[in-house]
């Protein structure tokens, strides 16, 4: 299964590639950086990040995303702009004909970490270790696409076969 991991952000949105085969460890086939410069028209942005993902995506034909989703917090420009960007990065695994699912901050580093409040250093250090990276992924934007991936690649085979189970059962 190949799983594409990504951190939204206007100004800087990390992915990952990661690749799990059965009982195998994950491996880190691919990861970087979209970056757009803040002296830019929003909608210009926008479309970078649109055919930057659009291009990975084609490129690294993943099967399935996993995308961090937007935290709250008090500065409201940040937000809207991570929630523009984050639009466009679900348009574009879309298109791609991605499955997404989307799994919020607390609950990737609960499930990588087994802490919901661990720092970014340790998650850093921990999917460095998970992955067996030989350096700590930097910047954190990419190392946070790696712990969505990797959240996704721990959760999904749960959340497949409670589908299935609910199925069969004739449930919603």
């Amino acid at each position: 299964m190949r799983i594409l991991g990504i951190d939204p952000g206007l100004d800087r949105t990390g992915w990952a590639v990661l690749d799990k085969d059965g009982a195998a460890p994950p491996v880190l086939a691919a990861a970087g950086l979209i970056h757009t410069p803040k002296n830019t028209l929003l909608e210009k942005r926008l479309a970078a990040i649109y055919a930057e993902l659009a291009s990975l995506i084609k490129e690294h034909a993943p099967a399935e995303a996993a995308i961090e989703e937007v935290f709250f917090s008090k500065r409201t420009d940040t937000q809207a702009n991570t929630t523009h960007a984050r639009g466009v990065i679900l348009l574009a695994c879309e298109h791609g004909g991605l499955a997404i699912s989307a799994y919020n901050p607390k609950t990737i580093k609960k499930t990588i970490s087994g802490s919901g409040t661990a720092e970014k250093k340790q998650m850093q250090r921990v999917v460095q270790i998970t992955l067996n990276l030989a350096s700590v992924p930097e910047p954190d934007d990419v190392a946070d696409a790696m712990a969505a991936g990797l959240c996704h690649l721990r959760l999904a085979p749960l959340a497949r076969a409670m589908a299935a189970a609910r199925a069969k059962a004739g449930l919603r």
